[in-house]
């Protein structure tokens, strides 16, 4: 990067691309009329209250109010930086970024973001030089052969070695504040110090290959915790992420299948072999976003899991995040391996050929699912049943409407005897009319008629046919209307998209993205008409205003020549 993104570039970007295709590509949606809806991916809901507007390129939540053009989206969803999400959609689009080149002009990423991930960067390289040269190498050396860790896998994943001390960072770097910001160092009774210290370092890479956090283990048992990750940072968001997926996807960008495993060495052990289709989840439950973000490389995820009470119980959580992502062109299989072994023991207990086969065999998510209640309810009693429906209702809720969904509702009713299809659908219409009533709101006429300027800025021209009196005029936030009124005759935006990425951190964007998510139950062929009758009324009330106001001059104050022509041309 060498520069600012023209804003010509921007705009003629978002015209190249189409919303619903990206959206679409991180979240499935489905036609409704006249838009696209899906659930929403940034809250927990049981019906699709989630809206893309082809038309007018931009997308909005009526459930958590989330919303703005495909550059917001893939910022939000993707937890991008603005020049992230702009090289995204230009790669999507298949053209090169024309950045200006500005002598002292410092970029947007060239701020916190980029200093931090630069950091992350020169500390995953000092710590791969200390596995190489620092005089406490060996013991860490002999803890990776003692695993079983070749020396180029460890390349590969670029593992290190944090030296046993409380102070080396600072004095390598010499800028505390950063290494603090970035996770590396703790603060503690007025001093700060190292967060690693005498642990294997595994450097995080998100999937555009970013250093943006670490996993430490001991190399003593007897030390705890046993693992440690970054702590949350501007970088680092451990349930968005998964260990190992920026070195799985530069092997093979398309992989058939992903495992995810639980600990990091499992992923590397499992990639020395040649099973180099693993990832990690990061010290949490695995959640919708780890998901999402690995249905974008793939169809089908398998969830590998230690045989265990923990690894059992780790399972039966991931279900509630499954749910919420499934469709029917995503599958999910699980495999829980035989106690006491995880993936790397099993492995080289067995061998590649024969863990293969047990991935091959996982078991498919939907017979997972309905096997871990049949196996502890009685499906002989009525009590049972209405137990595993009670219990299964709410997985089936996260549902997408899908072939899926219906043939898993049809597996609950063959167990059951009963058909929970009406109550799951009783319970939608519930939910949808409960923002039912916010489109019906009647508004003002003028945030009626700004909201359909906003949302069809192609209307422009009547309004510049058309002035208004704003002087006339008299509601709150007027000067503000004003400004983005100004600001459409001048630019004439294509649509709603590039009028929101125009005022993207400016005062009046929050005000802006309100009319541009404001609910207008009018037919497409009524806009014209709807917003000609609206500019009317309200040019007919400025005048009507602006009559008043003379009227009431004239007769303390007295008025101006130009005044008295004005009020004659009014009464007329």
């Amino acid at each position: 990067m060498s520069g600012r993104i023209p804003r010509q570039f921007i705009d003629d970007l978002l015209v190249r691309v189409d919303i619903v295709d990206i959206i679409d590509s991180h979240v499935p949606l489905k036609k409704t009329g006249s838009n696209y809806t899906t659930r929403c991916p940034f809250h927990n809901e049981k019906s699709p209250s989630f809206n893309v507007n082809r038309n007018k390129q931009f997308y909005h939540c009526f459930g958590c109010g989330a919303g703005g053009n495909v550059i917001s989206f893939l910022i939000e969803f993707n937890h991008l930086n603005f020049v992230e999400a702009i090289e995204e959609l230009a790669t999507f689009a298949g053209v090169e970024i024309p950045y200006e080149n500005q002598t002292g002009y410092e970029p947007e990423a060239k701020n916190k973001l980029l200093e931090l991930q630069e950091m992350m960067a020169a500390c995953a390289t000092f710590y791969v030089e200390q596995l190489k040269n620092h005089p406490q190498k060996n013991t860490a050396i002999d803890y990776l052969k003692g695993r079983g860790i070749l020396g180029i896998i460890a390349r590969d994943f670029m593992i290190g070695y944090a030296p046993d001390g409380w102070q080396i960072l600072s004095p390598h770097f010499n800028n505390t504040e950063l290494l603090c910001e970035a996770g590396m160092l703790a603060f503690k009774n007025e001093l700060y110090y190292d967060r690693f210290r005498q642990r294997i370092m595994f450097p995080i890479r998100n999937k555009r290959g970013y250093f943006i956090g670490f996993g430490g283990r001991v190399l003593d048992d007897s030390q705890q915790p046993k693992y440690l990750n970054s702590p949350e940072t501007p970088l680092f968001h451990k349930s968005n992420e998964v260990y190992g997926l920026y070195e799985l996807l530069k092997k093979n960008p398309k992989p058939a299948r992903i495992l995810i495993v639980e600990g990091y060495i499992d992923v590397v052990t499992l990639a020395q072999f040649g099973i180099a289709y693993s990832v990690a989840a990061l010290g949490t439950n695995l959640t919708a976003t780890q998901l999402q973000l690995l249905f974008r490389s793939t169809s089908e995820v398998i969830l590998c899991f230690d045989g265990d009470k923990a690894g059992q119980d780790a399972a039966w959580k991931a279900m509630d995040a499954v749910f919420s992502v499934l469709n029917d062109n995503r599958q999910v299989r699980v495999l829980l391996l035989p106690s006491p072994h995880d993936p790397d023991s099993l492995l080289r207990e067995e061998g590649v050929d024969a863990f293969t086969q047990r991935i091959e065999n996982a078991e498919m998510m939907s017979s997972y699912f309905f096997n871990h209640f049949t196996t502890k309810l009685d499906l002989n009693s009525i009590e049972g049943r209405s137990k595993l429906a009670n219990q299964a209702k709410p997985f089936l809720l996260k549902l997408v409407d899908s072939f899926f969904k219906e043939m898993m509702l049809a597996k609950l009713k063959e167990l059951t005897y009963f058909d929970i299809a009406p109550t799951i659908e009783k319970e939608k219409v519930v939910y949808q009319q409960k923002y039912q009533k916010e489109k019906n709101v009647r508004h003002s006429l003028e945030r009626l008629t700004l909201a359909l300027l906003v949302q069809n800025p192609q209307l422009v021209g009547k309004l510049v046919e058309n002035p208004i009196d704003w002087q006339a005029l008299e509601f709150t936030g007027i000067e503000a209307v004003k400004i983005i009124v100004q600001r459409i005759c001048d630019e004439k935006p294509a649509t709603t998209a590039h009028l929101l990425e125009h005022y993207r951190g400016e005062p009046e964007e929050k005000m802006l993205n309100a009319l541009a998510f404001l609910p207008i139950l009018i037919p497409d062929d009524g806009i014209d008409a709807e917003f000609s009758g609206a500019l009317n009324q309200l040019i007919l009330q400025g005048r009507k205003n602006r009559l008043e106001k003379l009227q009431i001059q004239a007769t303390t104050v007295g008025l101006s020549d130009p005044e008295k022509e004005i009020l004659l041309q009014l009464l007329r």
